[in-house]
C-alpha cells in the first residue's frame, strides 16, 4: 500500500487554495480599466502601450495581462514586434463598464467591501456574526448602515445588484406567469433594475420600490428613468413602518440577510397589507434540501455569514416561513441561473 506521499496534490485543492489570487486579478484588472481601455482601442495593443495610458509600471502590467490571458480574459498574439493583447467575447460582455450586461460595479463591490470583510471569516465562524466592526469599525447591529456607510459605498452597492438583474431579472419574474398582478411592491428594490425588468414584462402592472430615503432619493436621481411613469417611490423601514396594500410583493435577495425571526416578521406584515387572492415572490439563491450544495449558495450562505445577519435556506425552509406567515399554494422554480423563485398566495 502507498504512502499519502504518493498521491498526486489534487488539481481542485490548488484551485481552491489560489482561488483569491484569481480574484484579486480579476478585480485589478477591473480597477485598472484593462478592458475597458482594450475595448475602446479598437485593436490590440502591448503590455507597454496598456502601461503607458492606464499609468502603470510596464513589468507590473505585463505580469498583469500574462495571468489575465491564462485566465480565458484576455487574448495574445506574438509577432516579431512583440505581444498584442484583446479582450475575450466574456470580457467585453462582462467586464467592461459599458456593456449592459455589465459586472464592473459587482466586481468594485466585492474587491473593496466584501473582501475585507472575507479577511475575518475565521472570526465570523468563532461568533456567529458579521465583521463589519473588525473590517470598518462599524456596529455589526447595522448591516445596511454599514453597507451605505457612504454615498460612493451605497452607489456601488446599488450599481452592482443592477448589474446581477441584468443577468437574471427576467428568468426570476418569468418562473410563474405574474401578469394578473397589477399593484406590485418591490420591497428593498434599491436602484430598480427588478422593478424595470417587471414593467418591461409586464407592461400592465406598476411597481412601487419601497426602501430607505438615502436609497430612494439615488434611485430617483441615478438609476430609474424620470420618464417611466409605471415606477413609483415609496420611503419607509419595512421594519419599522407600514407597508401599503398591493397585489404582489416582489422580495428580492432581502430574506437572506435576516434571522428566520426577522424574516417571519416581515412576511406576516407583507401577508397582512396583501390583498385576498395576490402573492409574495421570493427571489434568492436556494440551497438543496440536504445543503449538498450548489457550492455557489454555500459561499453566499459564508458571505452571509460575514456581512449580514441571515443566511441561503433549502426551498422547505422558506416555504416553512411563508407558511408560517399564513400565504399557502406555494411553488418553487429553479432557474438554472444564480437564483431562484418562490411564490406563495394569500
Amino acid at each position: 500500500m502507498g504512502s499519502t506521499e504518493d498521491l498526486d496534490y489534487p488539481q481542485s485543492l490548488f484551485q481552491y487554495t489560489n482561488g483569491f489570487l484569481v480574484s484579486k486579478v480579476l478585480f485589478t484588472a477591473c480597477e485598472l480599466g484593462v478592458f475597458d481601455l482594450l475595448l475602446e482601442s479598437g485593436g490590440p495593443l502591448s503590455s507597454d502601450a496598456i502601461a503607458a495610458r492606464l499609468g502603470t509600471s510596464p513589468i507590473g502590467m505585463e505580469r498583469l495581462l500574462d495571468t489575465c490571458v491564462g485566465l480565458k480574459l484576455l487574448a495574445v498574439e506574438v509577432t516579431r514586434e512583440g505581444a498584442y493583447y484583446r479582450n475575450t467575447e466574456i470580457s467585453n460582455l462582462y467586464l467592461t463598464k459599458s456593456s449592459p450586461k455589465s459586472q464592473y460595479h459587482i466586481m468594485m463591490y466585492y474587491s473593496n467591501t466584501v473582501y475585507l470583510c472575507w479577511h475575518y471569516l475565521t472570526d465570523a465562524v468563532r461568533e456567529g456574526r458579521n465583521q463589519y466592526e473588525r473590517a470598518f469599525g462599524i456596529s455589526p447591529k447595522d448591516p445596511f448602515g454599514a453597507m451605505y456607510r457612504s454615498e460612493e459605498e451605497m452607489l456601488k452597492f446599488m450599481a452592482g445588484q443592477n448589474s446581477i438583474w441584468s443577468i437574471c431579472g427576467r428568468d426570476v419574474l418569468a418562473a410563474f406567469d405574474l401578469s394578473t398582478f397589477k399593484r406590485i411592491y418591490d420591497l428593498g428594490g434599491g436602484a430598480g433594475a427588478l422593478a424595470q425588468e417587471c414593467v418591461s414584462m409586464y407592461p400592465n402592472s406598476a411597481v412601487t420600490i419601497y426602501d430607505l430615503p438615502e436609497v430612494v432619493q439615488v434611485a430617483k436621481e441615478r438609476f430609474v428613468p424620470s420618464e417611466e411613469r409605471r415606477i413609483t417611490f415609496h420611503e419607509g423601514d419595512f421594519f419599522k413602518d407600514s407597508i401599503p396594500e398591493a397585489d404582489l410583493y416582489l422580495l428580492s435577495k432581502i430574506l437572506h440577510d435576516w434571522d428566520d425571526d426577522k424574516c417571519k416578521q416581515l412576511l406576516a406584515k407583507v401577508h397582512k397589507a396583501c390583498t385576498q387572492g395576490g402573492a409574495v415572490l421570493l427571489v434568492e439563491s436556494l440551497l438543496n434540501e440536504d445543503k449538498s450544495g450548489p457550492v455557489e449558495t454555500q459561499l453566499y450562505s459564508m458571505n452571509m455569514l460575514v456581512q449580514t445577519e441571515g443566511k441561503e435556506r433549502t426551498p422547505a425552509e422558506y416555504s416553512n416561513l411563508l407558511q408560517a406567515a399564513g400565504f399557502t399554494d406555494i411553488q418553487v422554480k429553479r432557474t438554472g441561473k444564480l437564483y431562484d423563485a418562490i411564490l406563495g398566495r394569500k
